[in-house]
């Protein structure tokens, strides 16, 4: 259920609670760093996340402060997973040092090229 009626408004309610991602950022600094998270990519997924909140948000349900903080803090989470770090679609949720060496994609495969390609 979307509450507001157009895109600006949606917009506006965003650019007033930005502030939100910079506070979840620093409360979670810590774990950015472990996790060797760019400051960059964290910022920008946690602003769709952001949007995707405001434009659910349902206000019988709750203030939107704590609804968006809690959503961000669901999103950042997310971001320490293998699937969104390394980009792999069907990757295991703690995938590690994902690095294979191209003589051993040789060996295994002649085709290997046209899978990396494909």
């Amino acid at each position: 259920m979307c509450i507001y009626h157009s895109v600006a408004l949606r917009n506006a309610v965003v650019e007033e609670n930005l502030w939100c991602i910079d506070a979840v950022i620093r409360r979670n600094h810590a774990l950015m760093q472990s996790a060797h998270l760019d400051y960059d990519d964290v910022y920008q997924w946690l602003a769709l996340r952001m949007i995707q909140a405001v434009a659910t948000f349902d206000p019988d349900k709750g203030v939107l402060r704590q609804h968006l903080f809690a959503q961000l803090h669901y999103e950042l989470l997310k971001c320490k997973g293998s699937q969104r770090k390394y980009g792999f679609a069907d990757a295991p949720w703690d995938l590690r040092g994902a690095v294979v060496s191209l003589e051993c994609l040789a060996e295994c495969n002649p085709d290997w090229e046209l899978q990396i390609a494909a």
